[in-house]
């Protein structure tokens, strides 16, 4: 992995952005975006991960955080970790999933391509992490995250998408419990 992609400074602001294996369009029931949500909040209030801007998009997610314990490629790992087992659970649980055996049959060949994933793979191992170090970097990154959904054309206006910290930017009050960077 190129020396770009790394968290080098341990107390900064990054942005990151990471798929499910082979783009699966996993996001596109409300269980498992509840299930996300649920657990982006669980790791804000037990395990010191600031989200300032998120977006949850049918096959990936978009972050903007910090860990309050510098050491945010660890807590971004158990993130993945638990979020991969919980949703592949609940995947193999839902007798109303018309995908399940394609999508669990999907995640099996992934982490059989992996040495180091005994059972299923959710996640792309990347998350391309860069580190926002200017108010114009963070910017540029916060309206490329809300304006994702405009873009793919689901929605009209980022507040409107409701797997979004844009209503909350809008004077909202979003799925997730972020801190406003403005």
């Amino acid at each position: 992995m190129s020396r770009k992609y790394k968290f080098h400074n341990k107390e900064g602001l990054y942005f990151v952005s990471f798929a499910a294996v082979y783009w699966i369009d996993v996001f596109v029931r409300e269980l498992y975006c509840r299930l996300l949500t649920d657990a982006l909040n669980y790791y804000i209030k037990e395990s010191g991960m600031e989200i300032y801007c998120w977006c949850i998009m049918p096959s990936h997610l978009h972050l903007i955080f910090r860990d309050q314990q510098n050491h945010p490629e660890l807590l971004l790992g158990r993130f993945k970790s638990y979020t991969s087992k919980m949703l592949q659970k609940e995947i193999a649980l839902n007798v109303s999933e018309s995908r399940k055996e394609w999508m669990l049959w999907m995640f099996k060949r992934a982490a059989s391509k992996n040495s180091n994933v005994k059972n299923g793979m959710l996640w792309q191992h990347n998350n391309k992490p860069i580190e926002l170090w200017s108010e114009d970097v963070i910017e540029q990154k916060v309206n490329y995250i809300h304006n994702n959904p405009v873009a793919a054309g689901f929605v009209t206006g980022p507040e409107h998408w409701k797997y979004s910290s844009a209503v909350d930017y809008a004077g909202g009050k979003g799925l997730v419990n972020v801190s406003l960077l403005w």
